[in-house]
């Protein structure tokens, strides 16, 4: 695992990233959404990435929203999918965090995985980008 900034990632991984995201989100999962929203760039933000070799399989970010962090943008490879790689990035993630609340955009078949992480279904159901989606809190420790 691997945790930078924006200007620490190399320009390939920055593409390879970008690229991943594009592959299961866009194409496998058809959810056209607009992915470069900027927040890539801010200096708060966090890049938790997976290598194997010199390719990337898996990546997410952590935003800084003020009082709490984010957590979005949980991707792995359909090659890599079924290895505990998400579960590595989400140790790294919470690692990163530490005891600050977190909040995050679970797709509805994913709650459980995130409720193993001590999040908490916050809200009803809602459809984002044709996906349905639940938020989830992890309350500050």
């Amino acid at each position: 695992m691997r945790v930078a900034s924006f200007d620490e990632l190399t320009s390939r991984e920055a593409y390879d990233l970008w690229r991943l995201r594009q592959q299961v989100f866009i194409v496998e999962q058809q959810s056209p959404y607009p992915d470069l929203d900027g927040r890539d760039l801010e200096p708060a933000t966090r890049h938790v990435l997976a290598h194997d070799g010199d390719d990337l399989i898996a990546c997410l970010r952590v935003l800084d929203d003020g009082t709490h962090a984010r957590i979005g943008r949980v991707v792995v490879t359909p090659a890599a999918r079924g290895r505990g790689i998400a579960r590595d990035l989400m140790a790294a993630a919470m690692a990163e965090v530490g005891d600050r609340e977190i909040r995050l955009d679970a797709q509805v078949d994913l709650t459980g995985f995130y409720a193993g992480y001590g999040f908490e279904i916050s809200g009803p159901e809602f459809v984002e980008d044709g996906v349905a989606h639940r938020p989830m809190v992890r309350q500050a420790l």
